[in-house]
């Protein structure tokens, strides 16, 4: 299953120059890096990113991650995946820009 990342463009640009992360901020406190599913996405961008432009959508296969992924509850009770890992760029399955329209970030058509 596929699990979705958001990225300031500076923590996109710090990833892609060290290969590898401990996620945002947010991450380094909560210990872990916050994923999303394909359902959860908009409402994590809406939630945690209102406003910013300029955010990087990436895609991992969470199935890659074995036990370092763990699905815990969150949000509206729903189950979200927490990557107990850093993050390496080989994870990631592909990229792509987050713009922002009409103040809401529009994710990729073809987002599964």
């Amino acid at each position: 299953m596929l699990i979705y990342k958001i990225f300031r463009s500076d923590e996109w640009a710090a990833f892609e120059a060290n290969g590898e992360t401990q996620g945002a901020p947010i991450d380094l406190q909560d210990g872990f890096i916050h994923f999303s599913t394909a359902q959860q996405a908009a409402e994590t961008a809406a939630k945690h990113f209102a406003g910013i432009d300029g955010l990087i959508l990436l895609a991992c296969e969470g199935d890659n991650f074995g036990d370092k992924l763990k699905w815990e509850v969150s949000r509206n009770d729903d189950l979200f995946p927490h990557l107990f890992k850093i993050l390496q760029m080989t994870d990631v399955l592909w990229s792509k820009p987050l713009p922002l329209k009409d103040g809401i970030h529009q994710f990729p058509e073809d987002m599964v």
